[in-house]
């Protein structure tokens, strides 16, 4: 145990961070307490322990604090956040104090907010489904328990409306305790009173926890929020045994903060203007998803960010895609004409489905079905882009045909609005898809897939 000191005055204060000389001995992490005449006492962390100088980022706001007048004790312990079963139901701010008017919450222990990625060498393969309720997902983009699976959004789109949805429908399938963590990062007022009204009297509120950072929080808190939610989320899945999907929105918003932070050191910008180690930053939070060997539950993340200008090829969802295992990207033209959830199905990807809907003739089938969906409406998709330019009366049959496919597929499969599908009714609802086109027209499905799909009459496609 470190003992605590006490620094009376500081070099610099620069926005919420505090510079001081000669502090030998603190500790990455640390917790810093701030105190001054005249002044509410604020929390603060070490961020940057260096040899001459170490670096204290203020957590509250630090409008009044004076570099000279300020003493800075560094008490030797790390944050730690409360964490445990009791926790289930509440609703926190983003660094764990009660939002929901009950007294602050003790949990079963306390761990550090701090927590490492997972040793590859201890995480066993994903397997099985993660079931979210949402078709383009399950279907076509299956969600695999252990795994990071990003939403790219864009300035207006319905994100958060889907991470609610998400967050009130997703079951981990078999009846195997499951929970979600839900971390919202920078979001406004509003919207967090329509978090809280829309879960308070909902099923899925007694097995959530709601971490909430709002706007007005002070900007440095949203670095903590997602980490204060992972640990929460760990105690649950590799302590408890339950299986648990990490929803956290928005990641712009935590990789915005990043950039203030590194340009209030003085570092050396990276592009677009984003530090050079925010990829590495960024790891820290997405490797502790997965499932360890040895340990009855799974950690899963479903990550949601707004990509700047819609442009997929930012920074933010670049680096993010190199750590995760696909992407679910939502359209603004499905958006436009009224689609929910707006997902457009051809650039996302779920690299770990297979994995997730198994092995055998059920598997395979599901495989096919999938292929056959994409393929077809691929094929719709260029029939549109052509009817753009030839009209529609140019179109041959078939690519009339995968127009209209397209346009069901649509407004059928992926427009669901705000039900809930199961696994089961998603595949009966793409086969009916299926069916309204001509056998030959399917020329990813072969014959024994074809006969087996459910209503198929007896002896079909032998």
């Amino acid at each position: 145990m470190i003992a605590v000191r006490h620094h009376r005055g500081a070099r610099a204060l620069a926005g919420a961070l505090l510079f001081l000389d000669d502090a030998r001995g603190a500790a990455m992490g640390e917790v810093v307490e701030l105190t001054q005449p005249g002044q509410p006492a604020r929390r603060g962390q070490v961020i940057d322990a260096g040899d001459g100088v170490t670096v204290i980022q203020i957590l509250e706001d630090p409008q009044g604090l004076s570099p000279a007048r300020v003493t800075i004790t560094l008490t030797g312990a790390v944050a730690e956040a409360p964490v445990g079963r009791d926790l289930l139901g509440r609703t926190l701010t983003g660094v764990g104090a009660p939002l929901d008017g009950l007294p602050a919450p003790i949990g079963e222990a306390l761990r550090p907010v701090w927590g490492a990625p997972m040793n590859p060498a201890r995480r066993h393969p994903p397997g099985d489904v993660i079931e979210t309720g949402v078709s383009a997902i399950d279907g076509l983009n299956t969600l695999v328990r252990g795994q990071k699976l990003p939403v790219f959004s864009g300035a207006g789109l319905p994100a958060l409306e889907l991470a609610a949805q998400i967050v009130e429908h997703a079951r981990a399938g078999g009846g195997e305790p499951f929970a979600v963590v839900f971390a919202a990062i920078g979001i406004t007022a509003r919207e967090t009173r329509l978090f809280v009204e829309r879960f308070r009297d909902s099923p899925a509120m007694a097995r959530s926890v709601l971490y909430l950072n709002e706007t007005r929080d002070p900007t440095i808190e949203q670095l903590l929020t997602p980490r204060y939610a992972l640990a929460q989320a760990e105690f649950l899945a590799f302590e408890a045994g339950m299986h648990v999907l990490v929803v956290m929105a928005d990641v712009a918003h935590y990789c915005e903060t990043l950039r203030q932070v590194a340009a209030a050191r003085d570092e050396v910008p990276g592009r677009r203007g984003y530090p050079g180690y925010m990829y590495t930053d960024l790891a820290t939070l997405f490797e502790r998803a997965g499932v360890l060997q040895g340990r009855a539950g799974s950690l899963t993340q479903l990550p949601i960010l707004t990509m700047p200008d819609d442009d997929i090829t930012h920074p933010i969802p670049d680096l993010t895609g190199y750590i995760t295992e696909g992407q679910v990207v939502l359209s603004r033209e499905l958006h436009a004409q009224g689609v929910f959830p707006p997902i457009d199905v051809l650039p996302s990807l779920s690299r770990l489905m297979n994995a997730g809907i198994g092995a055998g003739k059920t598997a395979r089938e599901h495989r096919r079905w999938a292929d056959q969906l994409y393929a077809s409406y691929a094929r719709g998709r260029e029939a549109r882009m052509m009817a753009t330019i030839v009209g529609e009366a140019g179109l041959s049959d078939p690519d009339r045909r995968a127009l209209g496919f397209a346009t069901r597929f649509e407004r059928e499969l992926v427009g669901q609005g705000a039900t809930r599908r199961t696994i089961a009714d998603t595949i009966a609802a793409g086969w009916r898809l299926l069916e309204s086109l001509p056998r030959d027209d399917l020329e990813r499905l072969d014959d024994d897939t074809w006969a087996r799909r459910p209503g198929a009459a007896a002896g079909e496609g032998a």
